[in-house]
């Protein structure tokens, strides 16, 4: 599986986040932007390959190939980050707004049909209760609302000061 490494490696991921307090953000013309973005980005990024991407409306999953090289939680900040800035200039300020934190799983490379399987069946799992649990386990900020009033609060103040 090694692609540009001098070293053999198979690292798998599958990788989760929501949207901001789990709004349902990604209708159908907002998600294509989305992932062709996402597409577009891992493309360009050295070293991560994308498998698939997914969603419901107010989360996403990926499933992404990795060199050793890559450390996974700058990876995720990066394609998180850059993906909302893109959006939002395209759509206008905090169209799209992540939650803090992600749910991150290694997996085998056997493994990776059922993942990709799961990843694109996802409307159907949340419809139907066949949701996996690890697969769906994002770490959020425990002070998430903490955290937005003080952002509000330092916004307020750079206005009026």
């Amino acid at each position: 599986m090694s692609k540009g490494s001098h070293a053999h490696h198979e690292i798998f991921l599958h990788i989760n986040w929501h949207c901001y307090r789990d709004q349902p953000q990604l209708t159908p013309s907002v998600q294509s932007k989305v992932f062709a973005f996402i597409k577009n980005y891992c493309l360009n990024y050295p070293g991560i390959y994308l498998k698939e991407i997914g969603d419901t409306r107010d989360h996403i999953h990926t499933a992404i190939e990795i060199e050793p090289t890559i450390v996974i939680e700058e990876m995720i900040g990066k394609i998180k980050g850059a993906c909302a800035r893109e959006m939002n200039k395209q759509f206008g300020l905090k169209m799209i707004r992540w939650q803090r934190g992600y749910g991150v799983v290694s997996f085998a490379f056997q493994n990776l049909p059922a993942i990709l399987k799961y990843i694109d069946l996802q409307e159907q799992h949340h419809a139907h209760g066949t949701i996996r649990e690890k697969l769906e386990a994002c770490g959020m900020m425990e002070k998430e609302d903490e955290a937005e009033k003080e952002d509000e609060e330092t916004h307020q103040n750079d206005e009026n000061g």
